[in-house]
């Protein structure tokens, strides 16, 4: 998850201001969390409360989710966040709007990192997304993110992370970054900023190439940043540590507060 929230923070200032190099300041005072780490930090609180049940297995009622990411709009109300999700959050709306966007994907890792069976991350993971993204386009993206960092996190190499996907959720994760990098344009959908995300991560040598690889693309930045970051983080052991600790400087108490609190129970 601390990848998720650092991949969105590094790439914050590059969502408008697109770069096709890997070659930039990995920190920069510009840099902020946005709707990805918002909203990724609301499903880990879920998860959180959930714990309460005493079935580890047991899906979590939707509308819990429901109500935390009204919740942290709320308290975050100009975090960047899609118009569509500002108008589903300030109504009084329950029911999801079949969107297919990317947001589905960019808050899903906390499921990823709690669950250890795959068939419940990937129930777990389209019960997240489809509370707003019902979209079957949303509901895959949330999953093959998913799906992703639990391979990467259980042991699973890239050849094999890189079949599954394929197989499983039909992404085309053939072309290289270089194929992609010149003709690239900004994306909100998952089938056009998932399967890059993960191109992102397989071309990857370590974290921190990682992100990069995934800014280096141009397009959402800041959310492509966030899904490569996720999976990095499961693959390569975790965030540096001078990564982590200034990822940690950008969050004020409350957001902190959450991510030790998950962390601490999920990642020890």
């Amino acid at each position: 998850m601390l990848g998720a929230i650092a991949g969105d923070i590094i790439g914050s200032i590059y969502e408008f201001y697109n770069i096709k190099t890997k070659d930039f300041p990995l920190f920069d005072d510009r840099c902020h969390f946005t709707d990805d780490t918002i909203l990724t930090l609301a499903v880990a609180e879920v998860i959180l409360n959930a714990d309460e049940f005493p079935d580890k297995t047991k899906y979590i009622d939707k509308l819990q989710y429901i109500q935390q990411f009204k919740s942290y709009y709320g308290e975050y109300p100009s975090a960047g966040y899609g118009s569509t999700f500002i108008k589903w959050a300030n109504s009084g709306s329950t029911e999801p709007y079949n969107s297919w966007g990317n947001g589905s994907a960019m808050r899903v890792s906390p499921i990823a990192s709690a669950f250890d069976d795959l068939n419940i991350v990937l129930e777990e993971a389209r019960h997240s997304a489809e509370v707003t993204h019902s979209h079957p386009e949303g509901i895959k993206g949330a999953q093959a993110t998913a799906a992703s960092i639990f391979l990467a996190r259980t042991g699973y190499d890239k050849t094999a992370i890189k079949f599954y996907i394929q197989n499983c959720f039909g992404y085309n994760l053939e072309q290289t970054l270089d194929e992609i990098r010149p003709t690239y344009k900004f994306d909100v959908s998952c089938q056009g900023s998932v399967p890059q995300a993960i191109i992102a991560f397989l071309e990857s040598t370590d974290f921190e190439d990682a992100i990069r690889n995934a800014i280096s693309i141009g397009g959402d930045s800041d959310t492509i940043a966030c899904i490569t970051g996720s999976i990095a983080e499961a693959f390569y052991g975790g965030v540096p540590e001078h990564i982590a600790e200034w990822i940690f400087t950008t969050l004020d108490d409350r957001l902190w507060t959450i991510t030790d609190k998950f962390m601490s129970q999920y990642y020890a």
